[in-house]
């Protein structure tokens, strides 16, 4: 299975947005930014991308990889 398109939550007119990498459009507009994570969350799990969350001032302030980590580090 191929990696999909990176998600990302933005700030949008009157509320939240998903977008993918590249979209010139939104996969879905949501009145919260908590909704557009849930939203975003499980389409970057099921495209095994990553999760980027940016702030209201547009800068990344978290991201949660969905695809496949290297898990042979040590900690």
């Amino acid at each position: 299975m191929s990696k999909g398109k990176n998600q990302h939550v933005t700030k949008h007119q009157g509320g939240w947005q998903v977008k993918g990498a590249g979209n010139t459009k939104a996969t879905k507009v949501t009145n919260t930014q908590k909704e557009a994570i849930d939203v975003a969350r499980e389409i970057a799990k099921n495209q095994s991308s990553e999760l980027l969350i940016h702030g209201k001032n547009g800068r990344i302030r978290e991201k949660d990889s969905h695809g496949n980590d290297p898990r042979n580090i040590k900690g």
